[in-house]
């Protein structure tokens, strides 16, 4: 159970770099708000992120790889729903607070819910449904209907979580077969073709050492935050993985206040700490059921020919 227990704790220890990175690569994109159209900052996300193909590739894997999947349906909707995520994303951090965005956002678990249970037939537990309508509460409270204006950039940041979710469920369907540079690859050229296509019309030359600097830590940290996520979720089942992502949150308050000086007033606050303890509850919940089926497992191995009894 303690060689459980250390696997866990590394694999959660490689997913909160991974968020991390996201979250610096999300305050990258807000720092081009106004220099560079939002599909081209995406675009960018697709070509930096190749930069991390060859740490991702095993030595017997060839890059043709990353077409190579028993599900093209699976590969194609993960390519499409990551490519409206980042563009819709990059967007609501150009408009909007990064807390803001982000809390919208992260209604992700509840679309994942949803599409779960009225598409895929799951089962989903009481205390999953618990956790995910307090989110849902305190994003009704950050937006707070009919007394702020709704505008464009809380639709997107609403479209990149159901595009997550989307992401979410296809990686799910794809299966256990899907090679990893195949489930990477699809991320890459998504936001390359589809982002590459929108951004014809309205693409500028950054201007400047620091726009090219903020411009590839965009797009290289983003696609070297989900290498970390795979590290993670290979030493760790997904669905504990997910657990730190509310951590995000703490990187967009600091970065709002320090870096773009955009203060939240007293019901914003409130409503990112509810959706936040949204996600604390999961993880608290997670946890325990975690070290039960540890316990569990322990006890059985130790007295196999009681395996019918369940410790209480």
């Amino acid at each position: 159970m303690t060689m459980k227990q250390n696997i866990f704790s590394s694999g959660i220890l490689l997913a909160l770099i991974g968020y991390a990175l996201f979250s610096i690569s999300d305050a990258c994109s807000k720092g081009l708000a106004g220099q560079l159209n939002p599909f081209e900052v995406a675009f960018s996300g697709g070509l930096f992120g190749f930069l991390i193909l060859p740490f991702i590739r095993k030595p017997e894997e060839s890059y043709s790889d990353i077409f190579a999947t028993d599900r093209p349906g699976m590969w194609v909707l993960r390519a499409v729903s990551t490519f409206v995520s980042t563009a819709a994303s990059v967007m609501a951090f150009m408009l909007l607070p990064m807390p803001e965005a982000l809390s919208l956002m992260f209604l992700m678990p509840f679309f994942v819910t949803i599409i779960s249970v009225t598409l895929l037939k799951e089962k989903v537990s009481g205390w999953t449904w618990l956790s995910v309508g307090i989110g849902f509460l305190g994003v009704l409270i950050v937006l707070r209907p009919g007394v702020r204006a709704f505008h464009l950039g809380h639709l997107c940041a609403i479209i990149a979580a159901v595009a997550n979710a989307t992401s979410v469920i296809a990686y799910r369907l794809a299966g256990n077969n899907s090679a990893r540079l195949s489930l990477f690859g699809s991320s890459l050229f998504g936001p390359l073709i589809g982002d590459g296509l929108l951004m014809l019309g309205h693409i500028t030359w950054p201007h400047g050492l620091k726009t090219w600097a903020i411009l590839f830590g965009y797009g290289f940290l983003a696609a070297l935050g989900q290498l970390f996520m795979m590290l993670a979720t290979a030493v760790t089942p997904a669905n504990r993985v997910a657990l730190p992502q509310y951590t995000q949150m703490i990187w967009a308050v600091a970065f709002s206040y320090l870096l773009f000086h955009q203060s939240l007033d007293m019901w914003s606050f409130i409503g990112i700490v509810v959706v936040t303890l949204s996600g604390m509850l999961n993880w608290v919940h997670q946890k325990i059921r975690f070290e039960r089926m540890a316990l569990e497992e322990h006890w059985q191995h130790r007295h196999p020919s009681s395996s019918a009894i369940r410790p209480s």
